[in-house]
């Protein structure tokens, strides 16, 4: 009976704690969350009816944003973020993507540091986002 309770006790706070996770409530590294790109996909189809509001950055290159983007997403190139950090929404989730996710944590990162608390970092970039079948839009 008592091994029962345990495993219970276990299987909940598994549960929850991938609910958690899923849910963007994932702990925090180095004041930012990394997620991956299924989450960043439910807010992006969900748009201005997502029950959290929030902004998608894209910090690559022009030439990489014209290339192919997720649709709705503000280009701010890293090398540019400090300068135009104030076009950055405080009061919205921002998910942070670049080519494969090392320019976007060095966004994350900055972003932080200027006292931003609601930063998700999209693991493996638009190279993700386009392995996993989900659609860019171009600038032709």
């Amino acid at each position: 009976m008592k091994y029962m309770k345990q495993l219970i006790l276990i299987m909940t706070l598994g549960m929850f704690a991938s609910t958690a996770v899923a849910c963007g409530l994932s702990e925090k590294v180095d004041g930012y969350e990394n997620t991956d790109v299924q989450h960043t996909l439910k807010h992006w189809k969900a748009g201005d009816k997502s029950p959290v509001p929030f902004m998608l950055l894209d910090v690559r290159t022009v030439d990489e944003y014209a290339a192919g983007h997720i649709k709705g997403a503000v280009l701010i190139p890293v090398q540019e973020l400090q300068q135009r950090i104030s076009e950055v929404p405080k009061d919205k989730q921002v998910y942070v993507y670049c080519h494969s996710g090392v320019r976007s944590v060095r966004a994350s990162n900055m972003l932080v540091k200027a006292g931003y608390t609601r930063i998700e970092n999209v693991q493996g970039g638009i190279v993700a986002w386009k392995d996993a079948g989900y659609p860019v839009e171009m600038i032709h």
